[in-house]
């Protein structure tokens, strides 16, 4: 089993660019770029608690666990 972050999935649904959610989460482009990527392998809990509260979203909405291909 793997874990995925659906952030990317998100902010696409919501027509939110990762540049704008950066800016305006005062988070570094670098951080958001990462967390979208599918080669993620840490992240700080506070750093998804910011995401779930800017989102108002649960963290279960934004983190899934995936069957290994």
């Amino acid at each position: 089993m793997k874990i995925r972050i659906r952030l990317r999935e998100i902010l696409a649904e919501r027509s939110i660019s990762q540049r704008q959610f950066a800016l305006s989460m005062d988070m570094r482009i670098a951080t958001i770029n990462h967390l979208c990527s599918d080669s993620v392998d840490r992240v700080y809990i506070r750093t998804l608690e910011q995401i779930c509260e800017a989102l108002d979203i649960t963290v279960d909405q934004l983190i899934v666990s995936v069957e290994d291909e």
